[in-house]
């Protein structure tokens, strides 16, 4: 017997946006530690608003917004909101009630120079590290280092010369939005041009025969035993950068564990200079020896960890390669250094809380 379709709607029946969530749902553990570092960083949130005056959105609500879309790989904040208007689940881990409206796209915009910032970002990866060492799940003596470009957001097109790049545009042939610039047979470089869309971007590549690109770029200090990030930084693309960044990582790594400390990269940290300021901090290079000058010297090399920190320290790429394909970096939609190192931060974070859910649901979770 064949049904009658309803045309007259029905009244919809729930407790709460609780019952509509399955209970082993993955986003319950997720959001279990994020309202956790969230907790742990309310002092921080209180001293970015004003003791009086009409009470805003939760800073929570826009955090957890934050994270929905990265971990969901919404592509803008527009999209972001009508997922919430529709999607119960997202909702639900957003922390808006049933009968509460969705905030409107613009408010992140309003209060991006609030939360989007490295000091809120730092205090969230921060906090959820802390709960990755509270369950033992962090190594206490061997660690990666390596780095990778962020294509920013700027076109080559907005490439000018630098005495250019404070006056006007001059006009290009085609007009529009998207003019016709002809730089054929114009040599290009860092020193002569800055980009009038993102000028704190700047071209690189990531090898030979590679196109060079207006990027930034990411650099991520990971522990050996389930390739947790526990550092991270954000610089400008240049050809020292990694190096740079790499000790600098390493050095406050270091501040924080006592004992012994190895570090393993590939081939471009292989440098004397690296090498030996590595080891002036009382860290083991197990950096990836070149063929022909190497700073690795014959003794670490042939030291049996330094072959499984060659092993394990491709655990790093799988960081890059999430944060790229879901984590949205892989085109970035924010300009300026400090609002692509918040973000940045913000994605690292988010891959450790995609890693902690699935270690923590282990049965030897926490066993050392």
């Amino acid at each position: 017997m064949r049904g009658d379709e309803e045309r007259q709607s029905r009244f919809i029946v729930m407790t709460s946006l609780e019952d509509v969530v399955p209970a082993d749902h993955p986003l319950r553990a997720i959001r279990t530690m994020v309202d956790r570092a969230l907790t742990e960083m309310s002092p921080e949130l209180d001293v970015l608003y004003a003791q009086r005056g009409r009470p805003s959105i939760a800073p929570e609500y826009l955090l957890r917004a934050q994270l929905v879309e990265i971990l969901y790989a919404i592509p803008s904040e527009r999209r972001l909101v009508e997922r919430l208007r529709y999607n119960l689940l997202l909702r639900w881990f957003v922390g808006l009630p049933l009968d509460e409206p969705v905030f409107h796209a613009t408010t992140f915009t309003k209060n991006r120079d609030r939360l989007l910032t490295i000091a809120i970002a730092d205090a969230f990866f921060t906090a959820i590290r802390s709960q990755a060492e509270a369950h033992e799940l962090l190594s206490r003596e061997h660690f990666s280092i390596d780095g990778t470009l962020l294509e920013a957001a700027a076109a080559l097109k907005s490439l000018r010369p630098v005495d250019e790049s404070e006056s006007e545009e001059p006009p290009a042939a085609g007009g529009g939005r998207n003019p016709d610039v002809d730089f054929h047979g114009e040599r290009r470089g860092n020193e002569t041009h800055r980009s009038t869309t993102d000028p704190e971007a700047r071209l690189a590549r990531k090898g030979n025969g590679k196109e060079a690109k207006l990027s930034y770029a990411g650099h991520t200090l990971t522990e050996n035993r389930h390739g947790l990030i526990v550092e991270c930084e954000l610089t400008q693309a240049t050809g020292t950068a990694e190096r740079e960044a790499g000790l600098r990582l390493v050095a406050r790594q270091r501040r924080r564990r006592r004992g012994r400390m190895s570090v393993g990269a590939d081939k471009g940290y292989d440098t004397a200079g690296f090498v030996a300021a590595v080891r002036k901090l009382g860290v083991t290079a197990h950096v990836a020896a070149k063929k022909r000058g190497s700073a690795i010297d014959a003794r670490t090399s042939h030291h049996p960890r330094y072959a499984v920190s060659l092993r394990r320290r491709k655990l790093i790429e799988e960081g890059f390669s999430w944060m790229k394909t879901v984590g949205g970096l892989r085109k970035l939609r924010h300009r300026g250094q400090a609002r692509v190192a918040a973000i940045f931060t913000f994605t690292c974070a988010a891959y450790n809380l995609v890693r902690l859910r699935r270690l923590l649901a282990q049965p030897s979770a926490g066993v050392r």
